[in-house]
């Protein structure tokens, strides 16, 4: 499978039922974008959602971004991929996370391990006794260099989330010239700063007490500063791109001149609004 060099990434849950599901996808596919990327959610089960996108497209490529390898186990997660891709022509990627401590015991009742011990052995659990399965089109969520490594070694790359283009320099280089650099970008294009700096903090405000992103934040050379009482302007912008299209789209490309294979947009927006959704992934379809 070859990934292509734009995508969105956008929760189901956010898109409403099947209907409205439905004629997403199809908006997606038809404005030429490689790939769908989604999250395992609370509203949409992972694998069935998945499933029930490939059905409305026709090339467009599915990817979990991510699926929690806390949801279900390694036998289950190994079939899952194999059936969509079976069923749907080749087009699902198999994006693995582990997902934050309040997901993981506060909402499933599990026990949060280390993360590289615990994701090294879901891997070997899904590849064991699997002839090419080095091949298969499995990638992880990784910020940190010892998750990018494993990524490298174990899998087709990385999806990175919440990240900027010197992240993007630093995962390209530990991943190799010859691995997935699937990074994900918030955008909206809106020319007022007030406004788009509220709707960025809106959107970022669910990540910002969870460690595994303030630790990659503070890594890649933001402040405690930065991310106190919601973000600072420069946190903000950084997050989530912002003003013309134009603009927008030389923030994209920086990503993809610090090594990135691959761009998933997350349009943001204000709740409910589709009409922007739809017109800010019109606008930079053609990045």
């Amino acid at each position: 499978m070859q990934l292509g060099r734009l995508g969105i990434w956008y929760a189901a849950d956010k898109v409403g039922g099947a209907g409205a599901i439905a004629d997403f996808v199809k908006t997606v596919e038809g404005l030429g974008y490689d790939t769908l990327w989604y999250p395992e959610s609370r509203g949409y089960e992972s694998f069935t959602v998945g499933g029930y996108m490939l059905s409305q497209a026709k090339t467009l490529k599915l990817g979990s971004s991510i699926t929690s390898i806390y949801a279900r186990d390694a036998f289950t997660a190994r079939r899952g991929m194999i059936s969509l891709n079976t069923l749907y022509g080749d087009r699902f990627i198999l994006g693995l996370g582990v997902s934050h401590v309040p997901m993981v015991e506060g909402l499933r009742g599990h026990t949060y391990e280390k993360p590289i011990p615990a994701m090294r052995s879901y891997l070997n659990g899904i590849m064991k006794g699997e002839t090419g399965a080095e091949s298969w089109p499995i990638a992880l969520a990784a910020l940190r260099p010892l998750m990018l490594k494993l990524s490298a070694e174990m899998t087709r790359g990385a999806l990175p989330y919440n990240t900027t283009p010197k992240h993007t320099a630093k995962a390209a280089k530990a991943l190799g010239p010859d691995k997935w650099l699937a990074v994900e970008q918030k955008v909206t294009i809106e020319t007022d700063p007030a406004r788009a700096r509220a709707l960025g903090r809106a959107e970022l405000s669910r990540y910002m007490g969870l460690d595994n992103y303030r630790n990659s934040w503070l890594e890649i050379g933001f402040t405690e500063a930065d991310l106190a009482d919601g973000g600072s302007d420069g946190f903000i912008d950084a997050m989530v791109l912002w003003g013309s299209a134009e603009k927008v789209k030389d923030g994209l490309r920086a990503h993809f001149d610090a090594g990135a294979t691959h761009v998933a947009i997350q349009p943001v927006h204000a709740e409910g609004d589709r009409a922007a959704r739809d017109a800010i992934m019109k606008a930079l379809a053609d990045t």
